[in-house]
């Protein structure tokens, strides 16, 4: 019984510490239950609301809710296993064990025992009921940081791109203020924002789940909108290509990837030129025509043009709308607006596809090999 006790308190703590402390993008099947039964809920009440804005309302509130229900969990884990090691060494009966655990982990202290064990027990409880309050208190933080940082930018994007974010939008904007041909630091700023959010949504993945502060806003959208953005540029606008333009879409297929493969959204890592993504030929000769009517030059093979972007688009378009889909982003072009069979995190994690071999691995990270345009 003492050997079972210290299994689930050590288990608990080993999920805390790879919630928090690990930085990188570790699983624990408890945070992930917690996380899949309380979307279910959340969605459940969701579904119930009328319009949009209803529904986002209540998601905006699911992953600060979760979130701060990990503690509460990790604490009852911890005073189980405690109990169950109280009991072991004859704190009888079961109920003054799981009480004396109980004021151990809070440091109240009301319950106390003579036993050398049972004391020295409760001064280790007592021990990482402080440590879970450092925890949270460090966390919290260090959260909301990351949260800032990445809505900083998804608020900037409304300017350029409009709202909700277009690609053809901020093209033509470019197009209108003199600096389609000087798209450089954009570009750089979002290569940044995407290698951010690649480290802070593979280490804290529940970032993922929360919500702008205005609900026609997303980070999926976003990514999507600068994306394309990006890949109609090099595909269809006739000026001369900026230098950083293929670093953003890198940047930006390597973090929805990442991210992707934690929530095991399925995709092809190694995708042909020509295989099959959800934009449609017709959506994006609409844009073509869009771009072309409001003055923006474009290269006159609109079929080529297509074939083009297609080839930068298959690199992220299975990982954009798989995001999209479970975290019920907003109405949003050529992201949210797509089929997808992921609706919400699964509780379990199953990797679908194989990882690149090393080589392979290291030539995509070059720029060679077929999906994309060099």
């Amino acid at each position: 019984m003492f050997a079972a006790g210290a299994l689930i308190a050590i288990g608990t703590l080993l999920a805390a510490i790879h919630t928090v402390v690990v930085p990188r993008a570790e699983r624990s099947l408890v945070v992930r239950f917690v996380y899949v039964g309380m979307g279910l809920l959340f969605s459940t009440l969701a579904r119930r609301r009328k319009t949009y804005e209803a529904r986002d309302a209540i998601l905006a509130r699911y992953a600060p809710t979760t979130l701060m229900l990990l503690p509460l969990l990790w604490s009852a884990g911890v005073v189980y296993g405690f109990s169950l090691m109280f009991w072991a060494l004859d704190v009888r009966p079961f109920h003054e064990a799981l009480t004396m655990s109980g004021w151990s982990l809070t440091t109240l202290g009301y319950r106390a025992s003579d036993d050398m064990f049972s004391l020295t027990l409760a001064a280790a409880e007592g021990l990482i009921g402080l440590g879970i309050v450092a925890l949270l208190i460090s966390f919290l933080p260090v959260l909301h940081s990351a949260f800032s940082s990445r809505e900083a930018a998804v608020a900037r994007l409304e300017i350029r791109a409009g709202s909700p974010p277009t690609p053809e939008a901020m093209i033509i904007l470019a197009h209108e203020t003199g600096g389609l041909e000087d798209m450089d630091e954009t570009w750089s700023e979002w290569e940044r924002w995407f290698i951010d959010i690649e480290e802070t949504h593979q280490t804290y993945p529940a970032l993922a789940f929360f919500r702008s502060v205005r609900p026609e806003r997303s980070w999926v959208i976003a990514a999507g909108a600068i994306l394309d953005a990006v890949a109609i540029m090099l595909s269809t606008v006739a000026v001369p290509s900026s230098p950083g333009a293929p670093y953003v879409i890198r940047a930006g297929y390597a973090a929805l990837r990442n991210i992707a493969d934690f929530f095991a959204i399925d995709y092809d890592p190694d995708p042909s030129a020509t295989a099959p993504i959800t934009v449609r030929r017709h959506e994006f000769h609409q844009t073509y025509d869009a771009l072309k009517s409001a003055g923006v030059p474009v290269v006159q093979d609109r079929e080529q043009a297509w074939r083009d972007y297609a080839g930068w688009r298959v690199n992220y378009d299975e990982c954009l709308v798989g995001l999209a889909s479970i975290t019920s982003a907003p109405p949003g072009k050529w992201s949210s607006d797509r089929p997808s069979p992921y609706q919400r995190m699964p509780l379990l994690y199953r990797p679908r596809h194989r990882p690149l071999p090393p080589l392979l691995r290291e030539l995509r990270q070059r720029g060679f090999g077929p999906g994309r345009r060099r």
